[in-house]
């Protein structure tokens, strides 16, 4: 049986530390759908939101791809129906749309921002509703 030498420690599979996953960066997906949220406020936000996850999209795990497709998508959807409520406004109807409008973007972002901590992508992708 060969002698391993005093300066070297036989291999083993306690001695060898297991490379450990590494966690994917989700911080971009959470400043994208805080960049949408304060489109409330700001209006112009949500734009700069769209290029980073424009940006970003295809760079990550097919969960986290999901959540980029989602906020695109989200961007997208407000602004035609921010357009409609806006020309609505006309006839008094555009209001509430325009009040429907920031709910249905506050959920979607909550339900982004769950996702996103569950690790998991949004239930629906390529809804229209919430």
């Amino acid at each position: 049986m060969p002698q391993t030498p005093a300066h070297e420690t036989p291999s083993s599979p306690q001695n060898t530390p297991s490379p450990t996953p590494r966690e994917p960066d989700t911080t971009m997906a959470m400043v994208v759908y805080g960049l949408l949220l304060a489109g409330m406020v700001s209006g112009f936000t949500p734009l700069i939101g769209v290029v980073i996850a424009y940006v970003y999209r295809g760079k990550g795990p097919d969960w986290l791809d999901a959540h980029y497709r989602y906020q695109i998508r989200t961007f997208w959807i407000g602004l035609l129906y921010g357009l409609i409520a806006t020309v609505l406004t006309l006839v008094v109807i555009g209001v509430p749309l325009l009040i429907a409008l920031a709910v249905w973007m506050i959920i979607r972002c909550v339900k982004g921002f769950k996702g996103l901590q569950e690790q998991r992508p949004p239930s629906n992708p390529t809804t229209w509703l919430v």
